[in-house]
């Protein structure tokens, strides 16, 4: 038998394609049913997301649990309290593609920002122009520190990291496209 991080069992979606099970983009996907139910600022889609994770580390002995099954879990999950309109909305969608910021940096080489720059408006479009509508660029301290050639922070980390931020939210205001964009940079 595998043993799975937190005994939490990976998600397999209808494409067959599978991944871990993800609270936050669980979190996501039920605050994106809240908004299309009615509610703008659901603050109940952390303790949904907590019990559903909960039911699957303690409840569910399969290693691979498919999306059917988890979007059951998470309808009964909104009935009890309440929220059935909610579970109405929901739809599972796939967790967001993730992209190290770190990678495209260690790719570009310490020094080299405008090549860094490049691959990561070259990135930012690939992802735009699929069929992704989540994505995440995560490791953002490790990709300045990389940059900068900095083992500790600094001030001028600060700045990169800030001209980073504007470059992601430019690129992404930039696009012209009817579908929904969610994106997190961390």
């Amino acid at each position: 038998m595998i043993a799975l991080p937190d005994n939490t069992p990976l998600v397999q979606f209808e494409s067959g394609q599978v991944v871990a099970f993800e609270r936050l983009w669980l979190v996501r996907s039920l605050e994106k049913a809240a908004r299309k139910a009615g509610y703008p600022q659901w603050w109940l889609a952390e303790h949904v997301a907590e019990s559903v994770s909960t039911y699957l580390q303690f409840r569910v002995e399969e290693n691979v649990v498919a999306i059917p099954r988890l979007a059951q879990a998470v309808q009964s999950a909104l009935q009890v309290i309440g929220y059935a309109e909610v579970a109405n909305y929901f739809v599972p969608g796939p967790p967001p593609y993730r992209v190290s910021l770190w990678e495209l940096a260690r790719m570009a080489g310490s020094g080299y920002e405008l090549a860094f720059f490049e691959a990561l408006g070259r990135t930012i479009q690939e992802i735009l122009a699929g069929h992704i509508r989540q994505f995440e660029l995560y490791a953002l301290e490790r990709c300045v520190k990389q940059l900068r050639g900095k083992k500790v922070w600094s001030r001028d980390c600060d700045v990169l990291r800030s001209e980073i931020v504007n470059f992601v939210r430019e690129q992404i205001a930039g696009t012209s496209t009817e579908k929904e964009i969610a994106f997190s940079v961390s």
